[in-house]
């Protein structure tokens, strides 16, 4: 392979509500924290183990705009998008910051449209559920 690639596909829920900055140009970024989750058995204490990482997501312009109005804390979303290292100094000291930058979302769920709709009680985070754009599945001629 002659080139390199830079993507990331994560899906997981957000960890806070939706920042927004609006520059003078029209612009706008929005920022917000996605947390994945890996769970696993111990194989010497057969205990369940579950890891979190969390992940910081970086929209712009548009799809900012619509994540500010449709998204909040605990809702499942699939993003996809680039690694981004950010390096700045403050108060003498390096920091350092890997971003994901994304280009395509998908709401997966949304406490809004299932409190809505009387399935989730207002104090329990949503599960996965399927994107409503997706269509029911047609039987079709396939050898596989």
């Amino acid at each position: 392979m002659a080139g390199t690639i830079n993507k990331v596909i994560l899906i997981g829920n957000l960890g806070d509500e939706v920042k927004m900055h609006y520059f003078d140009d029209k612009n706008s970024v929005g920022r917000f924290p996605i947390a994945t989750s890996e769970s696993y058995t111990n194989k010497s204490t057969g205990e369940k183990v579950t890891t979190k990482d969390w992940h910081n997501i970086v929209v712009r312009n548009k799809l900012a705009e619509i994540c500010e109005k449709y998204l909040s804390k605990g809702d499942k979303v699939y993003v996809e998008g680039k690694l981004k290292n950010r390096q700045w100094e403050q108060d003498g000291v390096k920091r350092y910051s890997t971003e994901i930058q994304v280009n395509e979302m998908t709401m997966l769920t949304t406490k809004k449209n299932l409190e809505k709709t009387n399935i989730l009680p207002q104090d329990q985070a949503p599960s996965m559920t399927a994107p409503k754009s997706v269509a029911p599945e047609e039987k079709e001629d396939l050898p596989f």
